[in-house]
């Protein structure tokens, strides 16, 4: 019986890359100079920091175009409330979206059922979601439809099996 699974993750060299490409430009760029702006990875956060809000705008652009660059997709990055820090200045935090949580799962799962195709079936195992069939056809329209629909985070198909 054919399977595939469904994944949600992220290549956290690329992203260490871009953070450190974003960072680099930042201190050189001339319309960041004296704004102590600054862009930092954590284990599963990045933390920026600039003199005003518009600063921070800008160096959201600069790290967007670094992901692009890196084929890092923009889903992963899940943007927190702009907070006011010391000195007038101030910060955000973005989460890296990593694995699909239970809510993205049971989308997921209605989604493929939904399809109407003949004998797929899914199940969650874990952060992941495996999607088994009769016919190697009717995975790869299910695959095909769980591309072109948005769910609001990266997915790659792997472990397609015969």
């Amino acid at each position: 019986m054919p399977t595939f699974d469904v994944v949600s993750e992220v290549d956290m060299q690329e992203v260490r890359n871009a953070v450190d490409q974003a960072a680099r430009e930042v201190s050189q760029r001339f319309d960041f100079k004296g704004t102590d702006s600054s862009v930092e990875l954590g284990d599963d956060e990045i933390k920026l920091a600039s003199s005003s809000e518009d600063r921070l705008a800008a160096l959201r652009v600069v790290l967007e175009e670094k992901f692009a660059k890196r084929k890092v997709s923009m889903k992963v990055l899940d943007y927190g409330t702009v907070e006011p820090a010391s000195g007038g200045s101030v910060r955000q935090t973005v989460k890296l979206q990593a694995g699909i949580n239970a809510d993205k799962a049971r989308e997921l799962n209605k989604f493929i059922k939904g399809l109407g195709l003949k004998g797929v079936q899914s199940s969650t195992q874990g952060e992941q979601l495996r999607v088994s069939g009769k016919k190697r056809d009717d995975l790869q329209a299910a695959i095909a439809a769980l591309r072109e629909q948005d769910f609001g985070i990266p997915l790659q198909f792997n472990n397609f099996r015969d």
